[in-house]
């Protein structure tokens, strides 16, 4: 019989607790079930030791950046990431930072919380990770500030509390994080007073189906028939949304997933046509080309050298 101490990994590298954070690396794993969670603050490596790229295990990022504005490249592209905002990533984004040492960060795999699993009680699958429009910046005021605080010293606490019911603890915190998220996400980016909450859940589960079948499923039909909905319908709820349409969204999928590959593996144009659900390398050649503007050769040949490793 394994005590807890087994089961439960609980590592520490360097922690001070004065009123600013500093260095922590904290992190649960259980063996069992391989669930992750870790907490990260301050520390000047943290887009290199959780690279997200070809990892077995996956995990979903919440970064809040507790510096002054700076920049994060998402997948090639740079944003401004302002001061006191959250950032949400999705599992399979790369990241890295002008500024890591500004970072804190909580990250998690689908073992340790499934977020498809507790959709009803966080109200965050297809919005708040799996959004298909834009990257969320998600500003904290001064309150929130104060409470996002709280919660990492509540955090803290309870990595240090090796017993049976650790998990449940921070499970239920975690979830106190989405939830306070995903409710200032929605005061930022949702205006209309016309997309109540039944309609937003199509908006949701759109997105979710679409990260789930985007590699073989490509027309708006399929998502519409699997929500019991016309594509028109759909097309009338994402512009209240401020949607792309539903058959752009789709496409920006592919596309995100097909310049992914041709950045950070060595598949060839067909090869990554294949995987994406083409069965003519010709035709999702053209079909890159028209929606990026050049060719997927060209695009890898333009990137690669500025994803050299630091």
């Amino acid at each position: 019989m394994k005590s807890t101490d087994d089961l439960l990994q609980f590592t520490m590298i360097i922690f001070v607790r004065t009123f600013k954070i500093v260095l922590i690396r904290l992190a649960y794993i259980d063996p069992i079930t391989a669930g992750e969670l870790h907490l990260i603050a301050h520390e000047p490596a943290f887009d290199r030791l959780f690279f997200q790229r070809d990892r077995k295990d996956m995990f979903l990022t919440i970064a809040l950046n507790n510096g002054p504005q700076q920049h994060v490249t998402i997948d090639g592209i740079s944003y401004e990431f302002p001061a006191n905002t959250i950032l949400p990533l999705m599992v399979n984004q790369t990241f890295t930072f002008t500024n890591p040492e500004q970072i804190i960060a909580w990250q998690y795999n689908r073992n340790f919380y499934c977020i498809v699993d507790h959709d009803r009680e966080v109200s965050c699958v297809g919005f708040l990770f799996y959004g298909s429009t834009e990257t969320m910046f998600i500003a904290l005021h001064d309150q929130q500030q104060k409470k996002i605080n709280l919660l990492i010293e509540v955090f803290i606490d309870e990595f240090g509390d090796k017993d049976t019911i650790q998990r449940d603890m921070l499970q239920m915190l975690l979830k106190r994080l989405i939830i306070i998220i995903t409710r200032l996400a929605k005061q930022q980016y949702i205006k209309d007073p016309l997309l109540n909450e039944d309609k937003l859940d199509i908006v949701r589960k759109f997105n979710l189906m679409v990260e789930n079948n985007y590699r073989m499923q490509h027309t708006v039909q399929f998502y519409a028939n699997q929500l019991n909905r016309s594509p028109k319908t759909l097309a009338n709820t994402f512009a209240l949304y401020n949607h792309k349409l539903p058959l752009m969204a789709i496409q920006d999928r592919i596309i995100l997933e097909a310049k992914r590959l041709l950045m950070y593996t060595d598949k060839s144009s067909k090869e990554i046509s294949y995987v994406l659900g083409y069965g003519d390398a010709a035709y999702f050649s053209n079909f890159f080309k028209k929606q990026v503007g050049t060719s997927p050769s060209s695009f890898r040949n333009a990137i690669s050298p500025l994803l050299s490793p630091k």
